[in-house]
């Protein structure tokens, strides 16, 4: 199922134009939406890595990675849900699910669709958006799963007017 067409979202998936490593989120979540996703991982069956620092550990659960001490090293997991495709999750804030994606990984229609199966299987299992920002995050978002429609949408124009608010609300 093609939720997004590689011709109008091209400029969306342009590492010039959006940073590299545009910034994908989902608002106000929660520690149980996190575990979710670390849950969503595991019965995907998508290859992981989970580091503290520079060691690699076993999966804890959501819980304890969200109460481990502010000045304890950083955590990330790395998914790929794609051969090939890698998406990095940083377990910062139990108030929002944080990741990056590669988008030089993710040309043509190949790529958009990998992104649009992986966002839409994080955001149907919560039931929640699952927005793309540039890099940065300070504008807003471009695309995203949006749950009442059940697919991935294009929220900005492909020339947008960064000054004019869109997406979800």
């Amino acid at each position: 199922m093609t939720d997004l067409r590689w011709d109008e979202v091209r400029d969306f998936f342009d590492p010039d134009f959006m940073g590299a490593l545009p910034d994908l989120f989902v608002p106000d979540a929660t520690v149980e939406d996190w575990q979710t996703v670390l849950d969503l991982v595991r019965t995907r069956g998508w290859q992981w890595q989970y580091s503290q620092g520079d060691t690699i550990l076993p999966l804890p659960t959501a819980a304890e990675v969200l109460a481990r001490s502010p000045d304890a090293d950083t955590v990330s997991l790395r998914v790929w849900p794609a051969p090939g495709v890698l998406a990095i999750f940083l377990l910062m804030s139990d108030t929002e699910i944080d990741f990056d994606v590669d988008l030089r990984e993710l040309q043509g229609q190949e790529g958009v669709d990998i992104l649009c199966d992986f966002l839409r299987a994080i955001g149907s299992e919560l039931g929640k958006p699952v927005l793309m920002t540039p890099e940065g995050g300070s504008l807003d978002p471009v695309l995203g799963f949006d749950p009442v429609v059940g697919k991935v949408v294009l929220l900005g124009d492909p020339a947008p007017d960064w000054s004019r608010p869109t997406g979800l609300a």
